[in-house]
C-alpha cells in the first residue's frame, strides 16, 4: 500500500474542467483614449504627478488578463479586485448569482493569472468579499498563492445602521483577503500619522529633542535580572507590579536616566516611564485589521461619491467602494509610480484613486459601465472636474491620461494600404 501525501485543497464539481481561451490582443481605440497635459508639472509633489501610460480595457477580464500576461507578468505591484460576491441577488449592472461551483472556477482561472502578473518584489493582491464566499475563497487562495503568502484578513465596516427587516443578523462588514507574491520580499507600507495621534506628543520638560510621549516601563513575564528597586528623584522606592519586571537591566536603566529618556512625572515622584520621541519613531503607523467607516468610508459614502459625479443618473451604480477604502489599500500596498491593477473595475473607483495618488493603473471592465461610468469618471479626474473622494486630501489637481483598449482576436491582417486590421472584434 502506497503512502502518498496529498495537499489540502478545495474541490467542487467541474474543477478539472478548464476554459482555454483563444489568444487575444489589445487594440487601442484612439477615439476613446484621453489625455491632458498640464503646465509646471515638475512643481507638483511626486505622489500626485499625473500618469499617462494607463490602460482602460473593455472586455472579458479572463481574456484581457491573458492578453496582459505577455508584457506585464511580474510587473504589477498591487492588485485590488471587488469580484461579484455570488450572493444570489440580481444587480442592474451585472449578474451576481452564479452557481457556487461555477463561481469558484471563474475565480480560480482569474486568480492564477493575477498571481503571475504580481511582482516578486513586494507584490500583493487585495480581494473584497463577504461571508457568503469568503471562507471558500480563502481556501482557494491558499491553494493558488500558498498559505505562506497569506498576509491577513481585513474587516471593513461597510454599513453603520442595522437593517431592521432582517430576521437574523444585519451584516455590517466585508472582508478583504490579502496575499503577497513572495513573503521573503514583502513589507507593507505604514499609514501616515493622524493629527489625533500626533496630539499625544508633548514637551512638558522643554526637551531639546522635541515632542515626546511616554510608554510603560515594565514587561512580563518576570526576568530576574530586571527585577530591582528604583529610587525616584523625589526619594520614593518603586518596584514593578506583581508578575512583571522592568523593561531594562539596572545598568541599562541608569544609562537611560543619564540620557534623559526616563520620565518620573512633573514632580519626580511617579513610577518611571520611557520617553518616545516623535522624531525617532517610525514615520508611520502599522495598520490594524479593523477598518472602520470613520477611517475608510462606507457604502453610503461611496454612493454619494457616485451620485456627485453623475447627478443625472437615475439608477447609479449599485455596489461602488468609497475612495478612502481604496486609498488605504494603495497606501499600504504600493508607492507612486507603481502599477496598480483592477480586473473587476466596476464604476472605476480603483483607477480614479490610483490616478489621484500618482500610481500607474490598468483597469478591466467587461460591461457597458466602462462607457457609462469608468471612461467619463476618469476624464473628470484628468480634467480636474472631480472634487470629491480623496481629491482634496491627496492634493490632486489635474492632468495625465489613459489609453482605451478593446479585445480582439489574435488574427491580424493588413488592408490594401498596409495598415494592420483585425478579422473580428469582440
Amino acid at each position: 500500500m502506497t503512502n502518498k501525501l496529498q495537499r489540502l485543497e478545495l474541490t467542487w464539481p467541474g474543477k478539472e474542467e478548464r476554459f482555454n481561451p483563444e489568444p487575444r490582443i489589445l487594440l487601442e481605440d484612439k477615439e476613446k483614449s484621453y489625455s491632458k497635459e498640464v503646465e509646471a508639472v515638475d512643481l507638483l509633489d511626486d505622489k500626485v504627478k499625473p500618469t499617462f501610460d494607463n490602460m482602460l480595457i473593455h472586455g472579458d477580464n479572463l481574456l484581457a488578463l491573458k492578453a496582459l500576461e505577455q508584457d506585464y507578468a511580474g510587473k504589477v505591484k498591487c492588485i485590488y479586485i471587488d469580484p461579484p460576491y455570488n450572493t444570489g441577488n440580481a444587480f442592474e449592472h451585472y449578474d451576481d448569482g452564479l452557481e457556487h461551483s461555477i463561481w469558484l472556477s471563474l475565480m480560480r482561472d482569474r486568480l492564477e493569472i493575477l498571481k503571475r502578473l504580481l511582482s516578486e518584489d513586494g507584490g500583493s493582491i487585495w480581494i473584497s468579499i463577504d461571508a457568503d464566499e469568503s471562507h471558500y475563497l480563502k481556501v482557494l487562495c491558499d491553494e493558488i498563492f500558498g498559505r505562506q503568502c497569506f498576509v491577513d484578513e481585513v474587516i471593513w465596516q461597510r454599513a453603520f445602521a442595522p437593517v431592521n427587516l432582517k430576521k437574523t443578523l444585519s451584516r455590517s462588514h466585508d472582508a478583504i483577503l490579502v496575499y503577497c507574491k513572495n513573503p521573503l520580499n514583502f513589507i507593507l507600507n505604514t499609514l501616515p500619522r493622524s493629527e489625533k495621534q500626533t496630539d499625544n506628543y508633548k514637551n512638558p520638560d522643554n526637551e531639546p529633542r522635541g515632542i515626546w510621549t511616554s510608554a510603560d516601563c515594565t514587561v512580563g513575564p518576570v526576568v530576574t535580572e530586571k527585577l530591582y528597586k528604583i529610587i525616584t528623584p523625589s526619594g520614593r522606592s518603586v518596584y514593578p507590579p506583581e508578575g512583571r519586571c522592568w523593561l531594562f537591566t539596572k545598568e541599562r536603566f541608569n544609562e537611560m536616566v543619564q540620557d534623559g529618556r526616563i520620565w518620573f512625572g512633573k514632580d519626580g515622584n511617579n513610577a518611571p516611564r520611557v520617553k518616545k520621541f516623535l522624531s525617532e519613531v517610525k514615520r508611520g503607523v502599522v495598520a490594524t485589521t479593523l477598518w472602520t467607516r470613520d477611517e475608510c468610508g462606507d457604502n453610503q459614502e461611496a454612493k454619494r461619491e457616485i451620485k456627485a459625479l453623475f447627478p443625472n443618473e437615475k439608477n447609479p451604480f449599485d455596489t461602488p467602494k468609497p475612495e478612502r477604502l481604496i486609498e488605504r489599500v494603495l497606501t499600504l500596498g504600493s508607492n507612486p509610480g507603481d502599477i496598480v491593477l483592477d480586473s473587476f473595475l466596476g464604476s472605476g473607483t480603483t483607477a480614479a484613486v490610483a490616478h489621484k495618488m500618482g500610481r500607474r493603473w490598468i483597469g478591466v471592465e467587461m460591461g457597458d459601465t466602462v462607457y457609462s461610468y469608468c471612461q467619463p469618471r476618469l476624464k473628470k479626474v484628468i480634467n480636474g472636474e472631480d472634487a470629491g473622494g480623496i481629491t482634496k486630501s491627496t492634493g490632486w489637481l489635474c492632468g495625465g491620461g489613459f489609453k482605451f483598449y478593446e479585445l480582439a482576436s489574435s488574427l491580424i491582417v493588413k488592408d490594401k494600404y498596409g495598415q494592420q486590421i483585425i478579422s473580428e472584434k469582440y
